[in-house]
């Protein structure tokens, strides 16, 4: 409240959460609208801080002061930060090209010798896939924004990602990509903002995310993204 700065750490390559143009460095994203709606409640001017998901504990609490843009409620991250109110529940599912998807049902039908599953790293979905599949090949690529393109192009067979991500990727990628049984996730999850551990400030984040789902607000943004 004093510097009226609100500092945001934000990955920018998690749409349709958050996204940044590396051109322009501009970020866009559901969850940079609610940072900027959260911002202008405040009365303090959004600083968005660039971080990665493998720096993203590291990075609370020195490089900023909250985190937005997809993050998945865990209990680890729990220890170090405090979790508003969530936002969006979910879990994890698999996305497929459309020409495939009846292979990859199940996990017991990916988790199959020979079986490419890409993914980021450093995330959730890295941690999900280590944990869950013994058999198929794990295949780590860096670049979050394109990782969709490398899978249409059948540079792996599969990606596990949440639930919310695969229906906005088969939307940018009609008839090529599929979401796997999306209503019917492998796990269970949700979404929320990641903060530092301050009572002050999620009694704040808690109370203004509840009057933005009540007043429309967040309806609206998330129509904006989503639908």
């Amino acid at each position: 409240m004093a510097s009226r700065v609100l500092k945001v750490g934000t990955t920018g390559d998690y749409r349709p959460f958050t996204s940044v143009d590396k051109t322009t460095g501009e970020y866009s994203g559901l969850d940079v609208d609610l940072a900027r709606s959260l911002g202008a409640t405040l009365g303090a001017k959004v600083d968005f801080v660039p971080t990665t998901w493998a720096n993203l504990a590291h990075d609370l609490g020195g490089a900023f002061d909250i985190a937005m843009g997809g993050i998945s409620v865990t209990l680890d991250r729990q220890k170090t930060g405090f979790f508003s109110a969530p936002y969006l529940r979910e879990g994890k599912a698999a996305i497929a090209r459309c020409a495939d998807q009846a292979k990859y049902q199940t996990m017991a039908d990916i988790d199959r010798p020979k079986v490419r599953v890409v993914t980021n790293p450093g995330g959730t979905n890295e941690r999900f896939d280590r944990a869950r599949l013994h058999a198929a090949d794990i295949i780590v690529y860096p670049d979050n924004l394109t990782i969709f393109d490398r899978l249409a192009e059948g540079d792996a067979g599969v990606m596990i990602t949440d639930a919310s991500e695969t229906r906005f990727e088969q939307k940018l990628h009609p008839n090529v990509l599929c979401a796997i049984h999306p209503d019917k996730p492998f796990d269970f999850g949700e979404k929320a903002f990641w903060m530092v551990p301050d009572p002050a400030l999620k009694a704040f984040v808690d109370q203004w995310l509840h009057l933005t789902m009540e007043d429309g607000e967040f309806d609206a943004l998330y129509g904006k993204w989503f639908r």
